[in-house]
């Protein structure tokens, strides 16, 4: 339950912002100017807050439409992601976003049509070029979509641009809006995905992994076009046990007709990020495996991300084509 709700006063009237609050009837409205107000103070304790967070209305004023991170894609020439919210209803102890922001309430953003105008634009600018926009990259693209309908708007403009892809990247087992429409060949569903046991300790508030796996075959089934993300790969214990009955269980579950891509990632940190995110979690036995310092960078040691990355592919290239392997690297 959302107790609290902050509202910039530009936004109050705007329809979506009534449609959103009117799910929220029991908690209190504060009326702010700008978002940055709340979401940005100084000295903020994002665990103390993540136990209760407080959701914030906003408007997005510019950098709707962004370039994608060097080693962030799936095959496309140009990629791109936005946002129309900042964090994540999840407390996944891995997040990058707990290490970005110092707070750890939501935003959503109302003024959906000025994200269609930016991807527009971009689509225009970029005709002879293959592209792929990504949502999911500062939140959980599906997680709170029975309370923003962000999916289900965003849709229609890649229903008129049917060259053009978009993923909606997810742990969440939200099968609305997709069972109640015609599947599209250019829209990749994209799960993350751990073995279960890692998930258990790591993947804090998400939906168990079998029930995303059927979810993910739920949807496969009715012809939707299915990611799997492996990212980041997590070493421990019999790694590669828990990988094998992970990677066999996904692909004799799942229509593999339906299957457009799958990627792997190690786990990796900024060194400034890293420092913040280790004060939240100092005795997190996973910032305990083993660690190092790699161009600025906190990861693995090269050997033990290669050893991972080609025991995940050597596997599923049993099931799938080479081509369908992708590596994150970002």
């Amino acid at each position: 339950m959302i107790e609290t709700i902050y509202v910039e006063e530009a936004i109050k009237n705007h329809s979506r912002t009534k449609f959103i609050l009117n799910k929220f009837k029991k908690s209190r409205i504060i009326l702010i100017n700008n978002y940055g107000e709340i979401f940005n103070k100084r000295n903020q304790n994002f665990r103390i807050q993540k136990a209760n967070p407080c959701l914030i209305l906003a408007q997005k004023k510019d950098g709707f439409v962004l370039p994608a991170p060097e080693g962030f894609g799936i095959g496309s020439s140009k990629n791109f992601y936005f946002s129309h919210m900042y964090n994540c209803i999840y407390d996944c102890r891995y997040c990058f976003l707990q290490g970005m922001y110092s707070s750890a309430n939501y935003v959503i953003f109302v003024n959906f049509e000025d994200f269609d105008i930016a991807i527009k634009k971009t689509i225009e600018k970029n005709i002879n070029s293959k592209l792929t926009f990504f949502s999911g990259y500062d939140c959980d693209s599906l997680a709170l979509e029975n309370i923003t309908g962000f999916a289900k708007h965003i849709l229609s403009i890649f229903r008129t641009h049917r060259q053009t892809e978009i993923e909606f990247r997810t742990k969440s087992i939200q099968k609305e809006p997709f069972l109640s429409i015609k599947p599209m060949r250019n829209v990749i569903l994209a799960y993350s995905l751990m073995p279960e046991l890692m998930s258990n300790s790591l993947d804090h508030k998400t939906p168990s992994i079998s029930k995303r796996i059927r979810v993910i075959s739920e949807l496969a089934s009715k012809g939707w076009k299915i990611g799997l993300r492996f990212d980041p790969l997590i070493h421990g214990e019999n790694w590669k046990e828990l990988y094998k009955e992970l990677l066999d269980n996904i692909y004799n579950n799942i229509s593999l007709n339906c299957l457009h891509s799958v990627s792997f990632g190690s786990l990796r940190f900024p060194k400034r990020m890293f420092k913040d995110i280790f004060k939240l979690y100092p005795n997190e036995a996973l910032f305990a495996s083993p660690l190092s310092l790699n161009n600025k960078t906190i990861s693995y040691d090269v050997e033990i991300e290669e050893e991972m990355t080609s025991f995940c592919k050597n596997l599923s290239l049993k099931y799938i084509n080479k081509d369908q392997i992708f590596k994150c690297s970002i």
